[in-house]
């Protein structure tokens, strides 16, 4: 009777898999930044804000899934927080980047959209998209939470001062970064509802 053989492709099978542990592992190590956004943004939601996301490519529709996820919360029971994307209205973009170039397309709108009381959440998946810096920029002007969620090194946005909080996905493979970040978004919108369901932890709190 021959024996079984071990499929060729199980080595490269494995191999993908560690390429993803090392950056989860990464962030995880990295609590403390983690639970601190997650504080400022539920004192944020306390405070009537709203959250306001934006983000490129596959990051656009990142955008997309992170705002209906605290719009209308998968787990039931769970309270509904303001929150949405920019890359939802085509109009919007399309117009903006005719007339004022693609890197306004975010900074645009939320000069009208956005309060002081507000979270502004830009996703890169390198860090180095001009449009999200200048989103994010604007929105540190006019007095929001912000929060970038970026991979590699972090780029330009992860170093930029306009930055409250980045939480960088230490990868180069940008299938691992959007992977992270999915887990990230989730952790994002599970603490603050543990935040936002004890109040007393947000009364009087720095909301940066």
């Amino acid at each position: 009777m021959a024996t079984a053989q071990r499929p060729p492709l199980v080595p490269a099978v494995r191999a993908a898999f560690e390429r993803r542990t090392g950056p989860g592992r990464a962030l995880a190590d990295d609590a403390e930044r983690v639970a601190r956004a997650c504080h400022a943004m539920a004192a944020r939601f306390h405070q009537g804000g709203k959250l306001i996301v934006f983000g490129n490519g596959g990051a656009a529709t990142d955008a997309q899934h992170i705002a209906v996820e605290f719009v209308h919360p998968a787990i039931v029971g769970k309270r509904a927080l303001p929150a949405v994307s920019l890359t939802n209205d085509c109009a919007a973009l399309t117009g903006i980047a005719r007339a004022e170039g693609f890197d306004a397309v975010f900074a645009t709108q939320l000069r009208p959209l956005a309060a002081p009381a507000d979270i502004a959440l830009g996703l890169s998946r390198d860090g180095r998209c001009p449009n999200v810096l200048r989103g994010l920029e604007t929105a540190r002007g006019l007095g929001l939470l912000t929060i970038a969620l970026v991979g590699a090194g972090g780029g330009d946005i992860a170093g930029s001062p306009a930055v409250d909080h980045a939480l960088v996905a230490r990868a180069d493979d940008p299938c691992v970064v959007k992977e992270v970040h999915v887990t990230v978004y989730h952790v994002l919108w599970e603490l603050v509802h543990v935040f936002i369901e004890q109040p007393g932890l947000l009364e009087g709190k720095d909301t940066r």
